[in-house]
């Protein structure tokens, strides 16, 4: 894998790629579709529900604040979405206590919702926080900095309160962190492109598809929302259609082919169909499903009657 190199935490993040021998690339790429599959085949009805443009955007300038590696910030996401459906699904199956007006059978639940967002922000936190400790390229969170970052952005906690929060994360996800991270998928899949077609410049593909992943994460639900239409051609697609759509919006393989396929068309357009049939060859996963997320982002990205869309149609 590429080796991330540090100078000190407030520094950029440089990398070093093609170090990795074929057989701990080979490794990686099945241990990562293996991860992926398993995410897609046990979905929940929720999933994105916690993916927010505003909770990821809150998320990502956390992460830049505590100057941590931006792998943390897309890591508390995922923690932060599992989490939360495993405890409100928790608490919403749970018995109605004895008492609870019989009259008033939305009160219970009302009152549940209410103690979740009091402790949301902290909750929120306490995902970046053990996302800082489960990265090995960051420097961890104690808790002194954490009461002290919270209570710049106006929320008074007590260490015993940050401490209860973590322990009620991980026991919520049964001490299993261990979760796909978009990220790590385009880092790896550079890896092996650039192990593939040494002629393709990955270093600087990796500078512009950090910035890519993260406009595709704040805009998901335009972006995806468009590529629905596109694939299904259809201007109102069904409830069945958007259902069925889940496992395209948390496929962490194509998200990281259709990042590095769009850095390369702006980049070295000249190399884009190299790249597109390369990313296609290392994942099966199609030409024309990699050009049409390629296609759809770079709309939401340039005015859609710019020469750039005409170029890809």
């Amino acid at each position: 894998m590429a080796k991330r190199l540090f100078c000190s935490p407030s520094q950029s993040i440089s990398f070093k790629f093609r170090e990795a021998s074929f057989d701990l690339l080979a490794d990686f790429l099945i241990n990562l579709n293996k991860s992926n599959k398993d995410n897609l085949n046990n979905l929940s009805k929720c999933s994105g529900s916690f993916k927010d443009k505003r909770l990821i955007e809150y998320i990502f300038l956390m992460t830049e604040e505590l100057t941590l590696d931006p792998l943390a910030g897309y890591h508390a996401i995922e923690l932060l979405q599992r989490f939360m459906v495993k405890h409100l699904t928790d608490l919403l199956t749970t018995p109605t206590p004895q008492g609870a007006a019989a009259d008033q059978p939305r009160s219970y639940e009302d009152a549940i919702f209410d103690k979740i967002k009091e402790k949301f922000p902290l909750i929120i936190f306490s995902c970046v926080q053990l996302a800082s400790k489960l990265s090995l390229h960051s420097h961890i969170i104690d808790n002194n900095t954490a009461v002290q970052f919270l209570h710049s952005v106006g929320h008074s906690v007590s260490k015993q309160a940050l401490l209860e929060t973590e322990l009620m994360i991980l026991k919520g996800l049964e001490f299993r962190l261990n979760a796909p991270n978009p990220l790590t998928y385009v880092e790896i899949l550079l890896e092996v492109l650039g192990h593939n077609e040494p002629s393709i410049p990955v270093e600087r593909l990796y500078g512009l598809c950090r910035y890519v992943l993260q406009f595709v994460s704040l805009q998901k639900t335009a972006i995806y929302g468009t590529l629905l239409k596109t694939t299904t051609r259809c201007v109102s697609p069904s409830r069945e259609q958007r259902e069925k759509f889940v496992t395209v919006t948390e496929d962490c393989m194509l998200l990281g082919v259709g990042v590095i396929s769009v850095a390369t068309f702006i980049l070295y357009a000249r190399k884009w169909e190299q790249v597109l049939g390369e990313l296609s060859h290392i994942t099966g996963i199609s030409r024309k499903s990699i050009s049409d997320f390629t296609h759809v982002t770079l709309m939401h990205i340039v005015r859609p009657s710019s020469p750039v869309i005409a170029f890809l149609k």
